[in-house]
């Protein structure tokens, strides 16, 4: 594939894109300049929040693409592009199964804010993370708002104890997906980072082999087999780099944009950002 052939990269966040402390890497910026003055376009792709990517990316929030909470939201220049919605009945179905399982946290997701009812400090300390939109309810079933997402925390790890419950219930009519190692998310069967990739590239008119992604864990997987350019980190799930044609050094190397950088020959600049 000739190097300037690319058209479009994706790139998960935490586990990927950024360090284990959830910042960006130092030349991030030095990077996504390059990549705009050769018309590449760059999303961030990830199970995170729109509201939470566009404070990481104030910087640069009417220039990227966001495809947030796993591909149920694609949002560009404050834009909804696309959305994959769960109607009411199986949110509460979710929710009711959800709070069976002890020890487990939720977090209702809808297109106007989060929305959870623990109050317990380490959960409330680790949804901050990823949601900087989330409103305290008593009770998760009378919300309104338009659902994209359930995402259940469970500390003991996600694929042990919610995973099993969860999906054996709604697998059948319902993308369960283990995002990370404490993170456990339900969707409409037909969302994933991958389908909202295909769909860009069938809007903006770039293609497979245009298409450059990388990712670390399960919710990566769709997008992954949406890419020709396809990039495992180091430090991806094993299962995970079996779906990806080429590897990565680990985030904590800066992988993503020393990827980038050897693909497209792009130099180091000196001047910030405008």
């Amino acid at each position: 594939m000739a190097q300037h052939n690319i058209k479009f990269i994706a790139t998960d966040m935490d586990g990927t894109l950024l360090d284990k402390d959830g910042r960006l890497p130092p030349d991030f910026f030095d990077v996504f300049q390059q990549l705009e003055q050769r018309d590449i376009m760059f999303a961030a792709a990830s199970g995170r929040q729109y509201y939470s990517l566009l404070q990481t990316f104030s910087a640069v929030k009417d220039r990227i693409m966001f495809i947030a909470e796993n591909g149920t939201l694609v949002m560009h220049q404050g834009e909804e592009l696309y959305s994959c919605t769960i109607d009411i009945e199986s949110i509460h179905r979710i929710i009711k199964e959800a709070r069976l399982i002890e020890g487990a946290h939720i977090v209702l997701c809808g297109k106007k804010s989060a929305y959870i009812e623990t109050q317990a400090p380490k959960a409330l300390e680790e949804i901050k993370k990823y949601y900087h939109r989330c409103d305290y309810v008593k009770d998760l079933l009378e919300v309104e708002d338009e659902f994209i997402k359930v995402a259940i925390c469970h500390f003991d790890g996600s694929q042990e104890f919610v995973y099993p419950s969860i999906n054996a219930k709604f697998d059948v009519d319902h993308k369960v997906v283990v995002s990370a190692k404490i993170w456990l998310d339900v969707m409409n069967i037909n969302a994933s980072k991958g389908d909202a990739i295909k769909y860009l590239q069938d809007k903006l008119k770039f293609s497979f082999e245009q298409t450059m992604s990388f990712g670390d864990y399960f919710n990566d997987i769709e997008m992954l087999q949406a890419s020709f350019h396809s990039y495992a980190v180091e430090n991806a799930h094993e299962k995970v780099k079996t779906y990806a044609r080429f590897s990565a050094p680990s985030n904590l190397e800066h992988g993503v944009m020393k990827v980038i950088r050897n693909h497209l020959d792009l130099v180091d600049l000196s001047d910030p950002i405008d």
